[in-house]
This record gives C-alpha cells, structure tokens and sequence, in this order.
C-alpha cells in the first residue's frame, strides 16, 4: 500500500481542516456558554436564594404570630395542644 505524495498531501489538509473545524467549534461552545449558559445559571441561583430569603421571613413572621397568640392566650394553647396530641395519638394507632 503505497500513497502518492498527492494522496498524502490531501490526507494532511484534510487533516488540519479537521483540526481547525474543532478548534472552531470548541471556541464557539465556549462563547455559548459564556455568554448564555452562565449567566442564566448565576440568574436561576439568585432567584433561589431570594426565595429562600422570602421563605425564611415568611416563617419567622408566622413564628412570632403564634408565639404572640400563645402568649396571650396561655390556656387555651395548652388545652388545644392536648386536643391535637390526642388525636394524633388515636389516628397514628
């Protein structure tokens, strides 16, 4: 199996227009990634933490309200929290 110089010749070309095609593309996923992928995450992350944020006042401000409620209204706390453990108690059995 002999190549001709011109067959050799053509097969590095082709060779190195590969090589250059995936250079290519390589720098255009990367230029994707950079300028729409990144960002986007960074967005969803901040979206996130802002929700966590929202949350954790939500329940904070819940907290205090019952915290007041129970402060307020001592007995009635207690006998509500026997009421819902006896029925826990009959519906877990």
């Amino acid at each position: 199996m002999f190549f001709r110089k011109k067959d050799k010749k053509k097969a590095a070309e082709l060779q190195k227009n590969a090589q250059d095609e995936i250079v290519s593309l390589k720098k255009q996923v990367e230029d994707l990634l950079n300028d729409r992928v990144t960002p986007a995450i960074v967005q969803a992350a901040d979206k996130a933490d802002q929700v966590v944020h929202n949350t954790k006042e939500i329940t904070d401000h819940q907290m205090k309200q019952v915290s007041d409620k129970v402060q307020s209204k001592p007995l009635i706390a207690i006998v509500l929290s026997i009421v819902i453990g006896y029925l826990l108690g009959r519906v877990i059995r």
